[in-house]
C-alpha cells in the first residue's frame, strides 16, 4: 500500500488538510507527507503545539467521562476531526454502555476514514457538515435517528471555534446549537487564546492558513460569552489541564498550552 492508498478518490493529495495535521499530532496514522511537513514548521515556531492537541484531546475525554456520569447518553461532536482511537465513541460507550454518538465535520478524508473506522460500531454515525451550517447539522443529526433532542444532549465543540473567522458569527452557530437542545443538555468548547501567547504563536496561526482553515485566536471573555444560558460547571473556563485534571496529570504552566477549555450545563 502507497501513502495515498487510504485516501478517498477525489482528495487534493498535494495539500495539507487540517484533519490530517491534527490526526499527525495525535499520533495518528491518517496523514500525509504535506501534513507532516507543515505540522513541522509549526511546531518548529510553537514546540508546545503538539502537547496542547493533545491536551485538548485528553480533556475532551475528561469531559466525556465527566458528561456520562452525570446522565448523558447523547453526544454530538461537531468538528470532530478523524475518530481515531481514544475518541468519544469509545470513551461514551465504555463508561454507558448504548450511548449514542454523532461525529460531524467538514474535511471529506476526515469524513470517509470516519465512516470506515466507525462500520459496524452500533449507535455511531458521522455526518459531512461544516459547523457553520448548524441547520444542516441539525437536519442530518435528527435524520440519523440517533440522538433525540427532546433528551438530554451534549454538544461538543472542542478544537473547532477558533477554525471560524469573525464574520460566520461562530457566537450565533454556538447559540443555535444551544436553542436546539434542552433541559440536561451539556455544552463543550475548547478554544485556542491569544492570552498571555508570545509572538511565535501568531505566526504559526499564519501558518496555519496553509490548510484552508485559519485559527482564530480569541480572549476568556469572548469563549466564555458563548456559554449563555448554559452556566460553566466548575472549574470554570480555565487552562486545558486545569479542567479536572486526574491524579498524576501535569498542570504547570497551563498558560503555556493557549487554550481554553469548560463545560457548562442547561
Amino acid at each position: 500500500m502507497t501513502d495515498t492508498d487510504w485516501v478517498p478518490a477525489g482528495i487534493d493529495t498535494s495539500r495539507p488538510s487540517t484533519a490530517r495535521v491534527y490526526d499527525y499530532f495525535l499520533g495518528g496514522t491518517h496523514h500525509l507527507p504535506v501534513d507532516r511537513e507543515l505540522a513541522g514548521q509549526i511546531e518548529a515556531m510553537t514546540p508546545d503545539i503538539g502537547e496542547t492537541m493533545r491536551a485538548n484531546r485528553v480533556f475532551l475525554r475528561r469531559a466525556v467521562r465527566f458528561l456520562t456520569g452525570a446522565g448523558v447518553r447523547q453526544f454530538l461532536d461537531v468538528g470532530s476531526g478523524i475518530p481515531t482511537a481514544g475518541n468519544v465513541h469509545e470513551i461514551a460507550q465504555a463508561e454507558a454502555p448504548g450511548s449514542a454518538v454523532v461525529y460531524v465535520d467538514v474535511d471529506p478524508v476526515a469524513v470517509e476514514h470516519g465512516r470506515a473506522i466507525l462500520a459496524g460500531v452500533e449507535r455511531t454515525g458521522v455526518i459531512c457538515a461544516d459547523a457553520r451550517d448548524t441547520g444542516l447539522i441539525l437536519t442530518e443529526t435528527a435524520r440519523s435517528g440517533l440522538i433525540d433532542f427532546g433528551q438530554p444532549v451534549a454538544v461538543l465543540l472542542a478544537g473547532v471555534l477558533h477554525f471560524v473567522p469573525d464574520a460566520d458569527d461562530p457566537a450565533g452557530l454556538v447559540g443555535a446549537l444551544r436553542d436546539a437542545v434542552g433541559p440536561g443538555s451539556f455544552l463543550v468548547i475548547s478554544h485556542a487564546t491569544s492570552d498571555g501567547q508570545p509572538p511565535e504563536v501568531l505566526e504559526a496561526q499564519r501558518l496555519s492558513a496553509r490548510t484552508g482553515t485559519g485559527i482564530v485566536l480569541r480572549p476568556h471573555a469572548e469563549i466564555a460569552s458563548w456559554f449563555e444560558g448554559f452556566p460553566l460547571v466548575e472549574p470554570g473556563l480555565v487552562h486545558l489541564p486545569l479542567w479536572r485534571p486526574e491524579p498524576g496529570e501535569p498542570v504547570e504552566n497551563p498558560e503555556r498550552y493557549g487554550a481554553y477549555a469548560g463545560v457548562g450545563a442547561a
